[in-house]
């Protein structure tokens, strides 16, 4: 099929160049969310905060940028990682506060 198509000229329509933009803003982002995904994770390892499988499986999954920005704040001050969501302290846990 290759061959069939490469002595003709490549002609794309206006609605599949908008989709293909569109996919490639929507991959970008998701790219994104990935990366601060990852930094989030790293610096609750690097501070010796240890992560269950759902709470990996939690942020990793997340796609909305300015949550996973508040998550990468509060990771930086959380004594677990469950506190970077923001959910209540249990009684056997010390509070904190957001910067």
């Amino acid at each position: 099929m290759k061959n069939l198509m490469a002595g003709r000229p490549y002609c794309i329509s206006p609605l599949a160049s908008e989709i293909r933009a569109e996919g490639r803003v929507q991959g970008r982002a998701q790219g994104r969310a990935q990366g601060r995904a990852e930094d989030i994770l790293l610096v609750l390892s690097g501070r010796g905060i240890r992560t269950t499988n759902a709470v990996s499986r939690r942020i990793t999954a997340c796609l909305d940028a300015e949550l996973l920005r508040q998550w990468l704040i509060r990771a930086i001050h959380a004594t677990t990682a469950e506190e970077i969501f923001g959910e209540e302290p249990s009684a056997d846990r010390p509070s904190w506060t957001h910067p």
